[in-house]
């Protein structure tokens, strides 16, 4: 049960984060994309130092260093995707993030020679090819902005293995909120280096921040981090690569975009790679051990 708990965690954070890709479109006419990141990190921090600020006694430097490097990451990771989505286009932003999947089940070899289980890079690679269907549009050729967003997929794969890897000694709740304060310290000294603080922000911003904050950010990241503790990180990485699933699915209902048949199969793939990576291995062990049984 806790492993289908994890995994269904994944599957809501999957599903905030789609729905953030309209909210952040949404800040961005009113607001920097250092501020956006800012905001949002300051906001979560906050919201987790109310919530769960007690879990924080007797903190200790093992937490402490272990969540300043998540935040770090974090913050590098979507700084690098949300600059880069000034500079190329949504689809592909979306695709080439989405090479974490491929990335996470290869840091986790060169890193430390962990086997690569032959089922979820299959399914890995599945998902990528799905998501490259299901979200790439014209032509592909790599200019600054498609650059800077494949540093963004090797960010936030590095951030998904080294999460998967750090909970399983430590409290995700704890390291999480030390994450987030990190990368609020990050945020904010960055806007105030760059001299971009904002003096007022429309309502349209300041809500489009509010949400990012309490759900992309604070809900989906404390789902990610709990859930890490009952899941594999490639696994992990490919149910949340059905952030462009759902991505799609809040633009066709909000922004009226039409779900073209590249769409749908590249949809079909996705849902085909989590299948692969959840039931095959479990199927064939099954069949093993009935013919074991047997003889």
């Amino acid at each position: 049960m806790k492993k289908y708990m994890g995994d269904a965690m994944m599957l809501i954070t999957a599903i905030v984060w789609g729905s953030g890709f309209v909210v952040v479109a949404i800040a961005l006419k009113y607001l920097t994309a250092y501020q956006v990141m800012a905001g949002r990190f300051l906001l979560a921090a906050i919201i987790l130092l109310i919530l769960f600020g007690y879990r924080l006694k007797g903190l200790r430097w093992s937490v402490v260093w272990k969540g300043a490097i998540l935040g770090t990451i974090l913050y590098i990771a979507f700084a690098f995707q949300t600059v880069g989505l000034e500079y190329t286009t949504a689809s592909k932003n979306a695709f080439i993030t989405a090479v974490n999947v491929v990335i996470v089940p290869l840091i986790a070899f060169i890193f430390y020679k962990r086997k690569i289980d032959g089922y979820e890079m299959l399914g890995s690679i599945l998902a990528l090819i799905g998501i490259g269907l299901l979200s790439l549009q014209g032509s592909f050729k790599m200019n600054i902005g498609d650059i800077l967003t494949l540093i963004c997929a090797v960010g936030f794969a590095f951030d998904i293995f080294y999460t998967n890897y750090f909970v399983q000694k430590e409290d995700a709740l704890t390291l999480t909120i030390v994450q987030f304060v990190t990368a609020a310290v990050i945020g904010t000294l960055v806007v105030i280096i760059q001299g971009d603080i904002p003096t007022t922000i429309a309502k349209e911003g300041m809500y489009a921040i509010i949400y990012l904050a309490v759900f992309s950010t604070t809900l989906a990241y404390v789902l990610q981090n709990v859930a890490h503790k009952y899941t594999t990180a490639t696994k992990a990485a490919i149910i949340l690569s059905t952030e462009a699933l759902f991505g799609t699915l809040f633009a066709i209902l909000f922004l009226h975009e039409v779900l073209t048949l590249k769409m749908t199969i590249g949809a079909v793939m996705i849902m085909l790679a989590i299948l692969i990576a959840e039931l095959k291995p479990a199927y064939f062990k099954r069949r093993m051990l009935k013919k074991m049984e047997r003889t």
